[in-house]
């Protein structure tokens, strides 16, 4: 039998205090009896003696000090699993969205789970095809990897997470692939956006939503992406399959832990965020990843807006330390209409070279990706010495860069929101763009793969320039410019 307690203190903000009690512990859930009958949740923040700091996840407007009743649970936040949670709709807290999303569980998790032993973690070594070639083809994601975005306000990064979370799939065997995907404080029609998407596409089959709106108590923020990990560590490391967990947006997460930390008048650190914040996002991040001698793996893409475009405000900066790497969104590259806006040069992929390469991609993978990023690099400083000097200070070849460097962010960087490119595409549209450069200027590259890639792609490219010279009567050309 649960007892009830009658002595609530004081209440300040979403914080509770309750005296008087026996047994409480900390990150156990309780439910607070108002006068009407309602009820509402909270889990503990603090024990101290016989008191208890409780946050009430949906606020404190309207409780009753004195007539309050409050009944410790005895339990943390669970989320219930099964198989069936594929294709289901959740809220911030696990529970069931509509009667429809509903499932019969099989067991149930506290959503609290500890990040992966460093001892038992496997390397990630496979390839994850997102179908996004400034991804696949330059900042590659391994199965594994903990790789982030990082966007800026305005940026379309919740429409790019929903078209990794569709397109993405593991190459090779046919192995379970399964999508958690997690959204923090976002508003109804962001949200009415996802679960149509998904449905429409039929990406919801493979796929687990679980979605904060921004109207939700703060607090129920802070639980959200570790709901998200649970649903992924059951899949992944109970039912064997390889879960791509994407988590948009982390600042929303992050500010609701600035929210409670002001609320416990905590001392705080780096832009009023909370001393311990790196480790908060670690307990998180760290949760992604192998597990020697377990099939199944949990990829992890944190999607963060960076305040004022700001790479080293405390998110995007802590972020950067826990994880393997990062996708940068352009605002520059988004006002060029180039969709989705990746800016290659300073985005990293730490692991790529352990994921690509013959077996797994492709053998000429990695030669082709280092000239592509060297022919980009020195197409931008020619761009910025253009707008210098003036297209007169130029070289021949200097032209030729600056007019790669365009044809790169127009087709390759550049991508319909629905188009969905195969590795085999991403590697030999990158060829296609290289033959415009003689032999000579391709240094980064095996002789071999020049003489079985670059030849195919250069005869091509020759050939249908001689056909647009060829002009009929009327000055019409022959051939349009197609694939070129």
């Amino acid at each position: 039998m649960l007892k009830e307690y009658r002595g609530v203190s004081n209440i300040t903000g979403p914080l509770m205090l309750i005296e008087g009690v026996e047994g409480a512990k900390y990150e156990e859930l309780v439910e607070i009896i108002l006068p009407d009958g309602s009820k509402r949740k909270g889990r503990v923040l603090e024990v101290e003696r016989d008191k208890a700091l409780v946050q009430v996840f949906e606020g404190t407007t309207g409780v009753d000090i004195d007539k309050t009743r409050v009944r410790f649970l005895g339990r943390g936040i669970e989320m219930y699993l099964s198989p069936d949670i594929l294709g289901k709709v959740f809220t911030g807290l696990g529970t069931p969205r509509t009667e429809n999303d509903k499932i019969i569980p099989e067991k149930r998790l506290d959503i609290n789970g500890a990040p992966i032993n460093p001892y038992a973690r496997d390397y990630p070594t496979e390839f994850i095809q997102t179908g996004i070639s400034a991804i696949d083809g330059l900042n590659t994601l391994v199965r594994g990897q903990k790789l982030p975005i990082f966007s800026g306000s305005g940026l379309p990064h919740n429409r790019i997470a929903a078209q990794i979370a569709r397109q993405s799939t593991v190459l090779g065997e046919k192995e379970a692939f399964a999508v958690v995907f997690v959204a923090i404080g976002i508003t109804f029609e962001e949200a009415e956006y996802f679960i149509s998407d998904f449905r429409k596409t039929g990406a919801i089959e493979r796929a687990v939503l679980i979605l904060n709106l921004a109207d939700d108590p703060a607090i129920e923020r802070i639980a959200t992406p570790r709901v998200g990990l649970t649903c992924a560590e059951y899949l992944a490391f109970e039912k064997d399959m390889h879960v791509l967990v994407i988590l948009t947006d982390m600042t929303n997460y992050c500010e609701a832990l600035k929210e409670v930390s002001a609320a416990r008048k905590e001392v705080p650190g780096r832009r009023g965020y909370p001393g311990y914040l790196y480790t908060d996002l670690a307990t998180i991040y760290e949760r992604a990843g192998r597990i020697k001698g377990k099939k199944g793996s949990i990829t992890l893409i944190p999607v963060l807006t960076m305040p004022e475009d700001d790479k080293t405000h405390p998110i995007p900066d802590l972020t950067g330390y826990i994880t393997e790497g990062q996708i940068i969104l352009s605002r520059s590259l988004y006002k060029k209409k180039v969709s989705p806006p990746i800016d290659v040069l300073p985005s990293l992929s730490r692991l790529k070279d352990k994921g690509i390469g013959k077996g797994k991609t492709r053998e000429d993978h990695a030669d082709l990706f280092n000239q592509l990023y060297a022919a980009y690099a020195r197409g931008k400083e020619v761009q910025e010495l253009s707008a210098i000097l003036g297209e007169a200070a130029l070289t021949e070849m200097d032209k030729l860069y600056s007019r790669f460097a365009e044809e790169f962010e127009a087709r390759y960087v550049s991508q319909g929101e629905y188009e969905n490119r195969s590795i085999e595409n991403t590697l030999d549209l990158g060829w296609k763009l290289l033959s415009m450069f003689p032999r000579e200027e391709l240094k980064r590259v095996r002789d071999e793969y020049l003489d079985k890639y670059w030849t195919k792609f250069r005869r091509e490219r020759e050939e249908i320039e001689e056909e647009k010279g060829k002009v009929v009567a009327g000055g019409e050309y022959v051939m349009e410019r197609e694939g070129v």
